[in-house]
């Protein structure tokens, strides 16, 4: 039974129960308003200190004692909700980095086929592991609630971008087709069928990259690896409408092509070629694909290759339809290749040549990323990107390396950044790394505990672009 906090000394003593803030900055709080204070006067405390979040305050004010935390990781705030879960997003207590967890509601928790249908949505996210996919880490339960965790992805639906920015231009139009393209082609080759494109299944970071999301209602075909096993084989109402109107029940491999080409066919002009509709009567009308406007029709100054590629996708005749994701994902290739032309091209192959070597970068913060990302590509290097040093540290146990410099930024991680440097010199499996530790000017004091020798160097930021240069060619990495 909860039972609500009357004064914030009653709040600090939940919070601790609870372990949600770190006893420092909970005294200084608790300091600072006096321990009579009311509970949200200590909670407003915390939240300026950055150290609670909203969510985590309203759960707190009420008493809740639950739905703090769901395997190793602690929710932050909701992202996204749905009639079947809500999604929120996460800090790893193991790592420290993002993660987002998808919630099954509690009204379905004691209903067997939605808990059924919930884990296999985990299941199947666990087994693909594509950079056109979002990744799914755990599937578990918590005191009664199934959840997921996964890989958060900073961005926003393509839906979304769609119905902010209206119709993207055709070099990026077709550079997200393209990705979308390669994760289903993964899927598929897996023998793993979506079962729900569509836009909001989509999701575009905050840099550009396309991943699926949601294999909720996803098939397994029986000729795959059998990793999970046969299921009964769901389908949406869009894609049963579809099948029913093409004759070809149970048909999920053209048939996520066919709402692949509608994803597309948005994209491209902005608008979809299906009539958008909740009601499940009007989603299995005939004429909703029977009348498509074809794409030619509403964006008219659109290459005719590029309309016919994406018509192709939405026929009905299945015989004439792409039958497979690998063409789709061909013939996007042929149209980026086509359409951007031999001085993309040349441009891309004289980029590839100026490379000057390979650097990881560990990093938590996005925006750091960004800027430390953009500095190493001025000085010519390709960057690798990782919010986790547990995840770097693996990548560099087995050769080949997978960068010529481990680059580990302690503006986010702090002491974590430290003590996973410090593991190249304690680990014989990593004593031939070459790495550098940046640090803020405010975090000076982490030289004191930072291990260095002639291949690990520490580094103050701001850094001059030659000093960099030359630093890492003193440590090995390549010099072009």
């Amino acid at each position: 039974m909860s039972m609500t906090p009357a004064n914030a000394e009653s709040l600090a003593h939940l919070i601790i129960d609870l372990d949600l803030v770190p006893a420092e900055p909970l005294a200084e709080a608790v300091h600072e308003v006096g321990g009579g204070a009311t509970p949200d006067a200590l909670g407003q405390a915390l939240v300026r200190r950055e150290v609670l979040t909203g969510f985590q305050l309203e759960r707190l004010i009420k008493g809740q004692r639950h739905g703090y935390r769901y395997g190793r990781a602690k929710l932050l705030y909701q992202i996204g909700a749905g009639s079947f879960a809500r999604v929120y997003r996460a800090v790893d207590l193991d790592t420290g980095g993002n993660l987002a967890v998808k919630v099954l509601r509690s009204r379905f928790s004691t209903d067997p086929v939605k808990c059924k249908a919930f884990r296999h949505e985990g299941e199947m996210g666990h087994l693909l592991r594509n950079p056109h996919i979002v990744a799914v880490h755990a599937v578990g339960e918590e005191e009664g609630a199934s959840y997921i965790t996964m890989e958060f992805v900073e961005g926003q639906t393509l839906r979304e971008l769609i119905k902010l920015r209206g119709a993207i231009d055709l070099p990026r139009a077709l550079d997200l087709i393209h990705q979308m393209t390669s994760g289903l082609e993964y899927a598929h080759r897996r023998g793993v069928t979506h079962r729900d494109m569509k836009a909001s299944n989509v999701i575009v970071s905050s840099t550009g990259l396309a991943k699926l999301v949601d294999f909720g209602l996803a098939g397994v075909d029986e000729s795959s690896d059998g990793a999970l096993g046969r299921m009964d084989q769901p389908r949406t109402v869009d894609y049963a409408a579809l099948e029913k109107l093409t004759g070809m029940k149970d048909d999920p491999v053209r048939s996520d092509i066919y709402f692949l080409g509608a994803i597309s066919y948005l994209t491209l002009a902005g608008v979809s070629p299906l009539k958008e509709t909740r009601d499940r009567n009007e989603r299995s009308e005939p004429r909703r694909y029977t009348e498509v406007v074809p794409l030619a029709q509403r964006m008219p100054n659109l290459p005719r290759e590029v309309t016919d590629f994406v018509s192709r996708m939405m026929t009905l005749d299945v015989v004439e339809r792409w039958q497979t994701a690998a063409d789709v994902k061909r013939r996007v290739e042929w149209l980026i290749a086509r359409i951007s032309g031999a001085a993309a091209v040349e441009h891309m192959a004289a980029e590839s040549a100026e490379h000057k070597g390979t650097v990881m970068l560990v990093e938590s913060s996005e925006r750091c990323q960004k800027v430390l990302r953009e500095f190493f590509q001025r000085l010519g290097y390709r960057v690798l990107l990782t919010e986790s040093p547990k995840r770097a540290l693996a990548r560099f146990s087995t050769v080949p390396y997978p960068a010529d410099c481990l680059v580990v930024s302690s503006h986010s991680l702090g002491d974590e950044a430290v003590e996973a440097f410090n593991t190249l010199l304690s680990d014989p499996d990593l004593a031939n790394v070459p790495a550098i530790l940046l640090a803020d000017s405010t975090q000076a004091r982490l030289a004191a505990t930072t291990q260095v020798d002639e291949r690990r160097r520490f580094v103050l930021m701001p850094i001059r672009t030659d000093f960099m240069a030359k630093l890492l060619a003193d440590l090995g990495a390549p010099a072009g």
